[in-house]
């Protein structure tokens, strides 16, 4: 039986692992199949652009960081990841939380394309959730009869566009998780944000 740990580590390998619920003002109404055709259109370009052989990491990470800003709401992402500290953080705390959390992403999820195993992902069903989100279902079929992971994909519809506001494994969001996460290291710093800002420098420096 799959436990949290394990959920989370294959999650981060086999998927673009952005998890998050950011809310757009206005969203235009929702269509069950073009949803669908996003999310595949996204697993075969990242299967495609990011598992080559012939690129060396940082034109792999490059690739990732495109992927990610057009596929996914980063901006609404980041912010809604760090939660109420957002707004008690300053203009230049805000520019260097924004600048940090993106780099952390492409060079934490970036890097794990180049150990692909032969994960494929296969959408089993569509269903509305609301006024403007689809819920896209989906089964990760590991190799060599390992069981498949579930991941429901939501996604947000904006203008002519889809954008990941939350991504579920399991059924266990990623981005709450993240959220917990930093807001752990922020109250472990006197409710600081410079704490946590001071502990991604640290991650990045660590990971590239």
């Amino acid at each position: 039986m799959l436990n949290r740990r394990r959920i989370l580590e294959f999650a981060k390998r086999a998927t673009i692992g952005f998890t998050f619920y950011p809310l757009f003002a206005t969203a235009a109404e929702p269509s069950k199949d073009s949803a669908r055709e996003f999310i595949e259109n996204l697993a075969e370009e990242a299967l495609t652009s990011l598992t080559a052989s012939d690129i060396d990491i940082q034109e792999r990470r490059n690739r990732f960081r495109e992927l990610m800003h057009r596929y996914f709401a980063f901006d609404a992402i980041a912010k809604w990841v760090l939660g109420r500290y957002w707004r008690r953080a300053n203009d230049p705390q805000k520019k260097e939380y924004m600048a940090l959390f993106e780099k952390l992403m492409v060079v934490t999820y970036a890097d794990r394309f180049q150990k692909y195993a032969g994960e494929k992902m296969h959408v089993v069903k569509t269903e509305e959730r609301g006024e403007k989100d689809v819920l896209v279902h989906s089964q990760l079929e590991r190799p060599g009869g390992a069981k498949a992971i579930a991941v429901i994909w939501r996604v947000r519809q904006k203008a002519d566009s889809y954008k990941i506001v939350d991504v579920l494994v399991e059924g266990l969001s990623l981005g709450i998780t993240q959220q917990k996460e930093f807001a752990s290291v922020i109250r472990q710093h006197n409710n600081n944000v410079e704490g946590l800002l001071s502990v991604l420098r640290k991650r990045v420096n660590v990971d590239t």
